[in-house]
């Protein structure tokens, strides 16, 4: 079933779907799984280009000369720009933390406040996926069999998918679209 608010489709599962990410259990496999990077922004594609060097730090070595190489995105079957991959698995923004768990060079270098960008939209809203079309937006609930975990942890702590992303929901939509999320799930 989809919700129609303002210029956005939303599949009605984004309100009654749990989840909430386990990063113990999966160990940030979404970043490493797949057969694409992760779906960029045309000016997220210039705002890491110009972000490069204060992102090099917290990249993986052969990261950074595959970026130097290759450049840090490429165009994939739908002709749109994605990150780059390692031999074909995880995305050159991944390094490792020492419990061996998937974390985003982008966003380690937001965290330390080297610059105030998080990381791109597609990652910070999963699973949630956003598609752009002439006269709306589409937002959909990616269902991945690597989320398993994510969806059983949501069931413990009873947030769906839009609730357990209201600070990336509000950060790219703006509170008003999050509140009338809340109020569309009272009503239905």
């Amino acid at each position: 079933m989809l919700l129609e608010l303002d210029d956005k489709i939303l599949s009605v599962d984004l309100l009654n779907e749990k989840f909430t990410c386990n990063l113990d259990k999966c160990k940030g496999a979404c970043c490493v799984e797949g057969t694409d990077g992760a779906p960029l922004e045309d000016k997220e594609v210039e705002t890491i280009k110009d972000l490069l060097p204060k992102i090099q730090p917290y990249m993986r070595p052969e990261a950074i000369e595959y970026v130097n190489e290759m450049g840090i995105s490429y165009l994939d079957w739908e002709n749109e720009p994605v990150t780059q991959i390692i031999n074909g698995k995880e995305c050159v923004f991944v390094y490792f933390d020492e419990k061996g768990i998937a974390k985003c060079a982008i966003e380690k270098g937001f965290e330390n406040g080297d610059y105030s960008f998080k990381k791109p939209i597609s990652c910070y809203l999963y699973p949630i996926r956003i598609k752009k079309y002439e006269k709306f937006t589409a937002l959909n609930y990616h269902q991945w069999d690597i989320c398993e975990d994510a969806r059983e942890f949501g069931k413990e702590t009873q947030l769906n998918v839009f609730e357990f992303l209201k600070q990336p929901i509000i950060d790219r939509f703006g509170e008003e679209f999050y509140l009338e999320l809340v109020q569309v799930k009272k009503d239905l």
